[in-house]
């Protein structure tokens, strides 16, 4: 590949941290002074954590690349070494053109200016001239809908117009190069909606775009290639439809997930999740493939100390190409058919139809939300996930022995009418 098609070539980008393992706690001032003057040559004792080793690999200009890997595995270190906001430990960086970057909600915003304000002070961060701003401004402020508060300070806007303003900022001031960090994370889904609308007029445009997310239904519309980390390294690096279904297979081989300190961020008041797990008819964990026509159980454990009359539970299931195969939720039902939650654990059980899926591989992730408020833990994003094999059991025709056509392979009774 020659330079002149080149946008950004990484060469053995690696970055190391330093992480405290031992230090001295103290509640006062006073307690820090003693420590230091009885014990002065005290040093705390460090753990070297690499948060990308030996990285390497070439984007074509023009080229919509997806960035995918678990919490920690190193993306948006990635993308902050590549937007120049931090250093690389070691590895060579070109890129070749302008970079604009949406790593956080309002990254490069000043609270105390106003909207208007601060899409100037953006645009000339990302090295536009105010001749370039003026000329998008117009298109920035429909793209984001705060006309009504332009001269209001940012600092009072809510996190949705905020990161409205923030996308429309950098998708609009023509970078040459565009990273954008889970931004579909935060707003509704019309926004959602509006930036892979953008993000897709950008590429059009010959514009690169490297693009992290947790959303791998985004990932696969958007882009053609996909690059997988994994502990900082580079796992998978190819075609998206290729490398999705390999990186969402890894590590779910679980049928049962037990709270721990690696979802802290899920806990709440109003359902405190402790327990999610597959099982049979007897409620014993899975733990082999099953049959199409076996009983197959959802359960879900809580634990609630703020009653809310929006709490929605219940689970998503998707294929291993991250296609959705559908949701379910104990509010599905008129609501004299709710079941009746409690302060205190509750336990949870959904049986999944006989006969419905079909052969193959599935991932079955946590869902718990405030019913248009709040999400609690979100499918695709920050939800725990389990395997779910099924093997065989499709029909007693003999007519099917294998996989059908189609994600599902419901067996639907047929009745001759009279004529």
């Amino acid at each position: 590949m020659s330079s002149s098609d080149l946008a950004i070539s990484v060469r053995g980008l690696s970055k190391a941290y330093l992480i405290a393992r031992e230090q001295q706690r103290h509640v006062t001032l006073a307690e820090a002074i003693l420590a230091r003057l009885t014990n002065p040559l005290f040093r705390p004792r460090t753990e070297t954590f690499w948060a990308l080793k030996d990285v390497s690999f070439d984007v074509r200009r023009g080229d919509v690349i997806g960035i995918v890997g678990r919490n920690g595995a190193g993306k948006s270190t990635l993308l902050k070494i590549l937007s120049r906001i931090t250093e690389p430990t070691r590895g060579e960086i070109d890129l070749y053109g302008h970079v604009g970057s949406l790593l956080e909600v309002g990254t490069g915003f000043h609270p105390e200016l106003s909207g208007k304000e601060n899409i100037f002070l953006n645009g000339a961060i990302l090295g536009m001239t105010r001749a370039e701003i003026r000329r998008q401004f117009d298109a920035i402020v429909e793209f984001a809908g705060v006309e009504k508060f332009l001269e209001t300070p940012v600092k009072r806007y809510s996190s949705g117009m905020y990161v409205r303003l923030a996308f429309a900022v950098a998708a609009h001031l023509n970078p040459d190069i565009l990273l954008i960090d889970e931004v579909l994370a935060v707003g509704d889904a019309e926004f959602q909606k509006k930036c892979l609308g953008k993000m897709s007029d950008v590429a059009k445009q010959g514009r690169t775009v490297l693009f992290v997310s947790h959303n791998m239904n985004a990932v696969q519309s958007l882009c053609s290639r996909c690059i997988w980390l994994q502990s900082g390294a580079v796992a998978g690096d190819g075609e998206a439809r290729s490398v999705i279904p390999e990186y969402l297979a890894h590590g779910q081989e679980q049928t049962i997930w037990v709270a721990d300190e690696a979802y802290a961020n899920l806990k709440n008041e109003y359902f405190n999740p402790t327990r999610f797990e597959l099982v049979d008819s007897e409620l014993k964990t899975l733990a082999r493939p099953v049959g199409a026509d076996e009983k197959i159980g959802v359960l879900l454990e809580g634990n609630i100390e703020t009653m809310h009359s929006a709490l929605v539970v219940g689970f998503a299931i998707y294929s291993l190409d991250g296609q959705v195969l559908f949701w379910s939720q104990q509010t599905d039902e008129h609501p004299d058919q709710w079941p009746v939650l409690q302060k205190g654990q509750n336990r949870l059980l959904a049986w999944l139809p006989c006969h419905f899926l079909n052969e193959g591989d599935y991932r079955v992730e946590l869902n718990i939300s405030l019913h248009w408020l709040q999400w609690l833990c979100q499918p695709g994003v920050n939800a725990p996930a389990l395997k779910l094999s099924i093997r065989g059991g499709l029909s007693e025709s003999p007519h099917w022995i294998a996989a059908r056509p189609g994600l599902n392979a419901p067996v639907l009774p047929f009745t001759r009418l009279a004529s």
